[in-house]
Parts: C-alpha cells; structure tokens; sequence
C-alpha cells in the first residue's frame, strides 16, 4: 500500500471496464472495525470536496472508518473520456461499483453530494448488498427544474479565470443567491474546487465536454422522477441534507421524502444553497454521529 507522503490520504488509480485510468482518495482508519464509507462528489466537482468531512471520519477517536473519496470520469485526477457520452450517472455508477469490487468493500456507507446522491439511489436499486447507510447531500427523487437550468447554464462554459481572485469572482457570479453568508475564505475553498493550477495556469478540474453531456437535458420538460431508486433505499438508514436556499431539493420534496422512506432523517444546512459544502462544523458531525449509529 503506497505511503501517505506527509498527507492524510493516499491516492488510489484503478482501471475501469473501458480502460480509463480513474482516480480516487482513500482517508486510512487504524483498522476495519468501522463501516467503510465511499464519497461520490457532485456533477464537476472531485474527491477534493470531501477532505474536511473524511479527515473527521477518519481520524475519529472513537469510531475512525476507512473513507475513500472518487472522482469520477474527467474530473479532478481521473482520465477524461474521449466519448463525452459516458459522462452519465449510469456509466459513473458502473466506475463506482467497479472501485468497490477492486477494493473489495462490502455495504459501505455512501456520501452523496448532488451527482452522487443520484448515483447512490440508482445503487441501491442495482446493487443493493453495495450499500449499508446512506447521506443524500442536497439531492432527492425530484430535481427542481429552476436548479437545473442553472446548472446546464454554466457547466462547460465557465471562462478561465487568471488569478485565484478571477475564479473566486467567477464562483461569487454564478452561487452568490444560495449562498449569501459565506466569507472570502469560503468561497476561495469553492474555487480551488473547480478549478486548479497546472503549469502555472489556472484550468477547470473537469472535462468541459461534460457541459455537452448535461446540454442534452431538455429543459422544457421536467426531468423523470426517481422515486422507484428512492424508494430502493428503504432498505438502508439514510440522512438527507438539504441547502436552506436550495434551487435543486425543495422543501416538499424533502418532506415526503421524510414520509415515504422508514428510516430517514433530514438536517436543513441554514444559508446554503446547492449543495451544502460539508465543511462546516454542525454538518460534518452530523453525518458522524448518523454513521456512527448506523454500524
């Protein structure tokens, strides 16, 4: 197993079914007492995301587990697909359960953010024995078509900021409404997650073929439920957050959410929008002490 090199993760490359080389980050518990939980980031962002919330998984003194964080196809450190077609939730699903098998991990406790939460119900319905706990970050069986829009509007077609404070303003423009409190330092921490510096030059951490991917949404319908995958999760407990000002989740879908799955509970995250960062105290822990009882 490769050295930690000063860090508190080791990086882990694996082949997919289609030969790409993928990325992802395993945060090392002392042991394997504790459920393993894997990290499954949002559209463009990368295994990055998650480094505050799986250093505290897995440095915790009473219940440190194994957190292995991906990135998926043509984001952060994984090779990009010269196909931009593959870069769909079924296609990430089938990298996902791949990564499982390589690393031979057995009901884990997943953390989904946006992308991810839509990877982790289509899991359960897949592959139900994968999974033993679930965290669905701002992101449920109905996508509100207001969130969306605003997705499809930029990913792919951000400029290419210069310095770090053209890519803090470029963040600012795009997340300013959904999240109105965070400070400066905040929002460089959003930045240095989309975009990153590679032969002193500022670039996007994804492909931006995947906004072609996105782009065939049609916007003038509503997106087809996923209330079936949804309802697949009754099987596993499961902890939803949701942004206090998000554009993706409504509170209606939330609620029933809350009605139709037996073992749900719901934290609203106060003046965050799509989706809460995870890097706040209050949300970290939550999802902690839900792991933690759900072993």
């Amino acid at each position: 197993m490769p050295e930690l090199e000063g860090k508190p993760w080791r990086d882990i490359f694996y082949g997919s079914f289609d030969d790409l080389r993928l990325h992802a980050r395993h945060y090392p518990a002392p042991d394997d007492r504790f459920r393993s939980v894997i990290c499954l980031p949002g559209l463009t962002r990368n295994a990055r995301d998650f480094h505050t919330l799986a250093t505290y998984l897995s440095t915790h003194p009473e219940t440190p587990r194994n957190v292995y964080c991906l990135d998926y196809r043509g984001r952060g450190r994984s090779q990009h697909d010269s196909n931009w077609r593959n870069y769909v939730p079924y296609i990430e699903l089938l990298d996902t359960l791949d990564f499982l098998t390589v690393q031979g991990l057995h009901r884990v406790g997943v953390v989904g953010t946006s992308r991810g939460g839509i990877i982790a119900m289509m899991m359960a319905a897949f592959r139900p024995t994968a999974m033993g706990a679930v965290v669905l970050n701002d992101i449920g069986p109905v996508i509100e078509t207001r969130g969306l829009a605003r997705i499809v509007g930029y990913v792919g077609r951000m400029p290419v900021p210069k310095t770090w404070a053209d890519a803090v303003m470029i963040m600012r423009e795009i997340n300013g409404r959904g999240f109105p409190e965070f400070s400066d330092a905040q929002w460089d921490q959003m930045a240095r997650g989309v975009f990153e510096e590679r032969k002193g030059r500022l670039v996007l951490s994804y492909d931006r073929k995947l906004g072609r991917a996105i782009g065939t949404v049609d916007l003038s319908r509503p997106l087809p439920d996923m209330w079936p995958q949804f309802v697949a999760l009754g099987q596993v407990p499961a902890f939803v957050l949701r942004g206090a000002n998000s554009d993706v989740l409504s509170a209606e879908t939330l609620e029933t959410m809350v009605e139709r799955h037996p073992n749900l509970r719901a934290m609203t995250v106060p003046d965050q929008g799509h989706a809460p960062m995870l890097q706040e105290q209050e949300p970290v822990e939550a999802i902690g002490a839900f792991f933690a009882v759900n072993d």
